[in-house]
Formats: structure tokens, C-alpha cells, sequence
């Protein structure tokens, strides 16, 4: 499945905030602004980029709002994606700037980091929702990670996250299991 590149830059910065939240690969990992630094520096996004506390604090409440939309299949994403929509004003134009082609905007590029975040997110999900593609919105099959990700294989045939090395991990359980069976 090809996405165009801003949808699929979306999906990553979504996925790569979401996998922050505790409990998903490890400890709370979006805590100081060092981590938020981090996250912007692996995820651009135009306007200012504030790292104050309120902001700080707005970025981690967003995290559970997108986590939401791995918890649910194609039809109950919709009223959450329009949830988002609506909550961050949300009017989308198009752009160009910075090396990008033409692309869409849907926020204020001085718009509250976490509304423009929400937001381009929420966008995303509308080309995943569009192109009958949310089976490719998945959670890490691990027994022991609950990271999310999104499947971009040709044939949609990935189970694991990119996070914790799970493919590798599993496939060593599955090997030695079958060993101890023989």
C-alpha cells in the first residue's frame, strides 16, 4: 500500500507519539522537553515549537486521543477522526514549502503544537479510512509489547512492531519451543 508522503509522515509522527504512552514499550517516554525535543527532531512540523509545560502537557493528553484509533476497526474510527477534526478547527488548504510539494495543511501553522499534531493525524487517517485500508493500523502481536504501527508491506503481512525488536524476540520463543517440543 503506497500513502502519499505527507499522510504517511502523519502516520509515523502518530504512531512514534502514541508508542510514548506507558506501559506500550517500556516507561512514560514523552516527560521533559528533552523527549518532546527528540520527537520533533524524528517528526518536523512547521510553526513554532514551543516546550513549555502547557504544551508539554497538551502533546501527552493528545497521545490517548490517537491511541483510540488503534483500539478500533474502520467504521468506529470515523466519529473519533471527525472528533479530531472538529476540535482542532480544522480547514484544510493547500501548501508548499521547505523541499515538501504541494501538500495539505489543516491547521494555522501558529496553531497550538498538540492541535496541529491531532490534527494532521486526524487527516491521515481520513486517506487510511478513504482507501479502505485501516486493516493496516495495527497493534504489535507480541505477547509481551503493545506498541502500535502501521503496515506499509506489499502484501500487509506484518505483525510486529519496530520498537522493541518483537519479530526477532518471537520468532527465538517460537524457535526454542519447538526444540523443547523435539
Amino acid at each position: 500500500m503506497v500513502f502519499i508522503h505527507d499522510t504517511k509522515r502523519a502516520l509515523m509522527a502518530a504512531v512514534d507519539l502514541v508508542n510514548t504512552l506507558p506501559g506500550t514499550d517500556g516507561d512514560d517516554r514523552m516527560l521533559t522537553a528533552r523527549d518532546l525535543d527528540d520527537y520533533v527532531a524524528a517528526n518536523p512540523y512547521s510553526g513554532p515549537i514551543p516546550r513549555d509545560d502547557a504544551s508539554l502537557a497538551a502533546i501527552r493528553d493528545v497521545r490517548s486521543r490517537l491511541r483510540g484509533l488503534w483500539n478500533v476497526g474502520r467504521d468506529d474510527a470515523v466519529p473519533l477522526v471527525n472528533a479530531m477534526l472538529r476540535d482542532g478547527g480544522a480547514l484544510p488548504r493547500l501548501v508548499i514549502h521547505e523541499g515538501y510539494d504541494w501538500h495539505i495543511h489543516a491547521t494555522s501553522d501558529d496553531a497550538p503544537l498538540a492541535t496541529r499534531i491531532l490534527v494532521e493525524a486526524a487527516m491521515a487517517f481520513v486517506d487510511v479510512i478513504r482507501s479502505d485500508e485501516y486493516g493496516r493500523v495495527r497493534v504489535c502481536a507480541a505477547d509481551d509489547c503493545d506498541a502500535v504501527y502501521v503496515d506499509y508491506s506489499r502484501n500487509g503481512s506484518k505483525r510486529y512492531c519496530d520498537t522493541g525488536n518483537c519479530g526477532n524476540r518471537m520468532n527465538v520463543i517460537a524457535y526454542r519451543e519447538r526444540k523443547a517440543q523435539a
